[in-house]
């Protein structure tokens, strides 16, 4: 088989030869040539190779696709032959016509996923507890927060937000003045260097920093930033906005074509709550409003701008798109609850807020009313009052510290952490602050593995009790700045025959030994032998048999290991194939199963 790269240049070196041969005898354009004729005939080349069992199929369609984006946009340049109007557009707002912020945004986040979080050394298991902002009293976590992920999807997901999102924003803050009688390099401030470098990057640390600081409790991601991109943006082009999601859309498809063009999947079950109870509504709203109002300061007196109707309708449909309408709330440790309405009212509100703040300050007329403040001031306030609003709340709910009640003794410690598996004990986080929403209380019960530290006032159920029955394993990562410890958890399990499930759960820290840490209560499978009831317990981390007669225990007995067999009270088990089947007075019957895991 020929490698795919020897084919794809190949190719275009056939097609460059095509395209210099027509620019020869025709008034054909040789650059246009290369961008159309020659990634064409690379193209085919590569739909021959792989039709012929010449190249790999998988990673010939993603070949193909490079060339084909190249090859369109090669048409479309040739059809409207802009002789350099479209980089003139850019290099007019931006130095050089590049992003530059937008960019060092883009690297500075995935550096601190790949070096500090350690997901250089596992893309999809990062060190995330010690970079969320549990509490002030924590000041790491805070710093950290806005620019750490909890996983490769929210990072994938934020980063392409960032790509399509920041640059709009970055051209409309533009890195050479826009008001009337002002030129560059005039100032410190007016140098676009200095713009491009310090002022955005600065811009885009500060925002983050926000969305950590005045967040309603902890949170972790980049997101709020991505919304202040979106909202700043919004101040002066709501429209593209609402386009640029539409690339956003199509920006993530083409990454999934080119990794993954060919996907085979089959049904199957899954574990987790529903996907709008993993936003971070709050965070959300916190990163649009900062947005909203860097624009209306630095952008709405610039020009007149866009009317109320493109302000209210592009501040809508982006507000909707990203869901910035479920508003969700706890009930119990695995139930929640969407207050769908609520949130449409919400977003309605927000896209009347920021079209009246928007054209309210571009305007320096007193504003009426028997006040002296201006238009401008008024449009200031309308975005501040909220945002102060959720400062206040934010503040008694960040300072609020965690203990480790509830922990079991038997918790692994590793530094400052205790890891621990324990059931219904109250969750201290979301139960920090004693108050209900709609009629839903936060007093909530968290079952699982439990991650508590004194110094970080973290308390989190880092993995669920449904996750861990589902999966039947999992791997928690602690540690700081410059070290990370591993915690694994292992659940084992027997399912009695139309009753509940007996299960013991095991810790290991490490290199370390498996430490049992948790037995459920017994398993009384529904059925009766010899007038005995068969049960399933645990005893020291191992399974026990037990036959019972009106509530007293009669005799127990390990559970056989795989192909072995036990007699209790007359009564042969035999354990075969997963499953525990008793055999008495010539039947048979099936008793108990081996839990089994996704």
């Amino acid at each position: 088989m020929v490698s795919l790269s020897v084919v794809v240049v190949l190719s275009y070196l056939l097609g460059a030869a095509v395209a210099g041969v027509l620019s020869r005898f025709t008034s054909a354009r040789l650059s246009d040539g290369l961008l159309v004729v020659a990634p064409l005939v690379a193209l085919a080349g590569v739909g021959v190779a792989a039709a012929v069992g010449l190249a790999p199929v998988d990673p010939a369609l993603a070949a193909s696709l490079v060339l084909a984006l190249v090859a369109s946009f090669g048409v479309v340049r040739a059809l409207d032959r802009p002789r350099g109007r479209w980089f003139r557009r850019l290099r007019s707002r931006l130095l050089f016509g590049v992003p530059w912020g937008s960019l060092v945004s883009i690297l500075g986040v995935l550096a601190f996923y790949l070096f500090v979080q350690g997901g250089a050394d596992g893309l999809y298991s990062p060190v995330t507890l010690p970079f969320t902002s549990w509490s002030y009293t924590y000041p790491l976590g805070v710093l950290t927060a806005p620019f750490a992920h909890s996983g490769y999807g929210h990072l994938y997901g934020n980063l392409v937000g960032t790509v399509v999102l920041a640059p709009l924003a970055e051209y409309a803050f533009s890195h050479f003045p826009t008001e009337r009688g002002k030129s560059s390099f005039a100032s410190l401030r007016a140098n676009p260097y200095v713009r491009a470098f310090v002022l955005l990057p600065l811009g885009v640390v500060l925002v983050g920093l926000g969305t950590s600081v005045f967040a309603w409790g902890p949170v972790i991601g980049f997101s709020g930033v991505v919304f202040a991109f979106a909202a700043f943006a919004l101040v002066r082009y709501p429209l593209a906005v609402v386009v640029a999601l539409t690339v956003r859309s199509a920006v993530s498809t083409l990454y999934t074509a080119l990794t993954d063009p060919v996907t085979v999947a089959a049904a199957g079950s899954s574990y987790g709550g529903p996907w709008w109870a993993g936003i971070a509504v709050q965070g959300h709203f916190l990163g649009l409003t900062l947005g909203v109002l860097l624009g209306v300061v630095v952008l709405a007196r610039r020009d007149r701008g866009p009317s109320a109707l493109r302000l209210f309708a592009g501040t809508v449909l982006f507000a909707a798109s990203l869901s910035l309408w479920a508003w969700w709330w706890y009930r119990g440790p695995a139930t929640y609850v969407l207050y769908r309405g609520l949130g449409v009212l919400f977003v309605l509100a927000v896209g009347w807020v920021v079209a009246a703040a928007v054209r309210a300050g571009r305007s320096r007329r007193p504003l009426g009313w028997g006040t002296d403040i201006s238009r401008r001031q008024a449009g200031v306030l309308l975005v501040v009052v909220p945002l102060a609003v959720m400062v206040g709340v934010a503040a008694p709910i960040n300072y609020t510290t965690t203990d480790g009640s509830g922990l079991p003794d038997d918790a692994i410690e590793i530094q400052d952490y205790q890891v621990a598996y324990t059931e219904d004990v109250p969750n201290q986080r979301v139960s920090g602050v004693d108050v209900s929403l709609f009629g839903e209380s936060t007093s909530v019960n968290a079952s699982g593995v439990i991650v508590y530290s004194e110094e970080r006032a973290l308390w989190t159920e880092a993995v669920s009790a449904g996750s861990l029955a589902f999966s039947g394993s999992s791997t928690v990562r602690v540690g700081g700045i410059g070290w990370e410890a591993e915690v694994r958890a292992q659940r084992l399990g027997w399912v009695a025959e139309g009753g509940g499930t007996a299960y013991v759960v095991y810790l290991k820290s490490g290199d370390g030994d498996w430490r049992h840490v948790y037995a459920s209560e017994p398993a009384t499978a529904d059925l009766t032998l010899a007038g005995k009831n068969v049960s399933i317990l645990s005893r020291g981390g191992a399974f026990y048999l037990a036959l019972t007669r009106e509530g007293t225990v009669v005799d127990t007995a390990a559970v056989p290991r795989s192909g072995n067999a036990t007699t209790l009270e007359g009564i042969r088990f035999v354990h075969t194939n997963g499953d525990l089947v008793a055999v008495y007075d010539g039947t048979r019957v099936t008793v108990a199963s081996e839990e089994t895991y996704s």
